[in-house]
C-alpha cells in the first residue's frame, strides 16, 4: 500500500505546475443505460480485484491501459460532480479499478472563475490539494475548539488538509483554475456539509438554527446550490462576471424519518416563487440584517476582501448574500 508521504512524492511530479488552460470535461458514457452498463461491468472488476488472492493475481485481471485513467473524459458519469462553478472528477474503484487495493485515490477539479468547491468532508482520508495553474483558497475547521485556517495555494503549492475536516478550496481569480487533490484512501467518501445537514429531519435543524419552521427550512435547503458553486458578490462583480441560476438537485433523499411535514414544501416553492430572486424572502432578509447589525456593532469591521476578514471568520461590512 502505498503511504501518504508516497502518494505526496506522486502527486507533484506527476502533475504540471503552469497550465495555459483549464480542459473541458467530457464523459465517455453520457447517457443512463451505457453508464450503466460499464459501471455493472467496473463493478464485476473491482469485486475480482478484491478477491483475487495474491496481488500477482489481480495484476493478471488488468491490462496496461487499465492503469491510466482520463480525468477529461472519464468513463462513466459515476465520480463526476458537476455545477454552475464547474466540475470535479474522482478517480476512484468504481470508475478506476486499478486502484483497487492501492489505497489511494485522487480528484481532479475545474473551476470557473470565482467558484468554490463548497464546504465538504472526507470521512476516511486527509487529502493534499496541489494548484496547478493560479492561486487558489483554502479554509478547513477541524473540530469544536480548532479555529478557522485559511490559506493561499498558488499555482505549484499544496494544502495538507486533515482527515474528517470541513474544508472547501475556492478560486478567487478572473481564470479558469485547475487542482488535483491526491487522498491516503482508495474510498476517500464525501460529505456536502449543506445538504447533509438539511436532510436531517426539519424539526431538529429549525431547532439548531434558533426555532426556525419546517417552512422556512425547507426553503432554505433548496436553495443550496449543486457543487461547484458560484463564487462569492465581490469576486463575481471583480470579474465582470453575472450570477446565473444554479440547480438544486443534490438534496438528502426524503424518507419518513426526515420528512417535510404535509404542505410545508408547497409553501417553500410558493414563497421561493413569490420571492423572484430566490433568496429575497423574509427569512434570509431577517438574517441579512441581524448579520448586518452584528458586524455593525464591532469596533472592527473586516474588510470583505481581506484574508484577516476570511481568518477571523468574521462577517464582512456590509453582509452581502449571494443572489441564484
Amino acid at each position: 500500500m502505498f503511504s501518504f508521504a508516497t502518494l505526496s512524492t506522486l502527486l507533484f511530479a506527476g502533475a504540471a505546475i503552469a497550465a495555459p488552460s483549464v480542459p473541458s470535461v467530457t464523459v465517455q458514457a453520457e447517457d443512463a443505460e451505457a453508464s450503466a452498463a460499464l459501471a455493472a461491468q467496473t463493478a464485476e472488476k473491482v469485486a475480482a480485484l478484491r478477491n483475487a488472492p495474491t496481488y500477482i493475481d489481480r495484476l493478471k485481471l488488468l491490462e496496461d491501459k487499465d492503469f491510466v485513467f482520463d480525468f477529461k473524459n472519464p468513463p462513466t458519469t459515476d465520480g463526476v460532480t458537476r455545477g454552475a462553478g464547474g466540475t470535479t472528477v474522482n478517480g476512484i474503484p468504481t470508475n478506476f479499478p486499478a486502484i483497487t487495493g492501492t489505497g489511494v485515490s485522487m480528484t481532479v477539479g475545474f473551476l470557473n472563475p470565482c467558484a468554490i468547491n463548497s464546504p465538504h468532508v472526507h470521512p476516511r482520508a486527509s487529502e493534499i490539494n496541489f494548484s496547478i495553474n493560479t492561486t487558489l483558497q483554502a479554509g478547513f475547521l477541524l473540530e469544536n475548539g480548532d479555529s478557522f485556517h485559511l490559506v493561499d495555494i498558488p499555482a505549484g503549492s499544496a494544502v495538507a488538509i486533515p482527515q474528517g475536516a470541513i474544508h472547501f478550496e475556492m478560486n478567487p481569480s478572473c481564470e479558469a483554475a485547475m487542482f488535483v487533490a491526491g487522498f491516503n484512501n482508495e474510498d476517500p467518501g464525501v460529505t456536502s456539509i449543506a445538504q447533509r445537514f438539511f436532510g436531517l429531519p426539519p424539526t431538529v435543524v429549525g431547532a439548531a438554527l434558533g426555532g426556525l419552521g419546517v417552512v422556512e427550512v425547507s426553503e432554505l435547503a433548496y436553495l443550496i446550490p449543486d457543487n461547484v458553486i458560484q463564487g462569492v458578490d465581490e469576486c463575481l462583480a471583480r470579474c465582470g462576471l453575472e450570477p446565473t441560476k444554479q440547480t438544486t438537485a443534490e438534496q438528502q433523499p426524503r424518507i419518513s424519518a426526515n420528512a417535510y411535514p404535509e404542505g410545508a414544501l408547497e409553501s417553500a416553492t410558493e414563497a421561493l416563487a413569490a420571492a423572484n430572486t430566490g433568496v429575497a424572502t423574509a427569512i434570509i432578509q431577517q438574517t441579512a440584517a441581524t448579520a448586518t447589525a452584528d458586524a455593525a456593532s464591532s469596533s472592527a469591521a473586516p474588510s470583505a476582501t481581506s484574508t484577516s476578514a476570511w481568518k477571523r471568520n468574521a462577517y464582512p461590512q456590509p453582509t452581502v448574500f449571494p443572489a441564484f
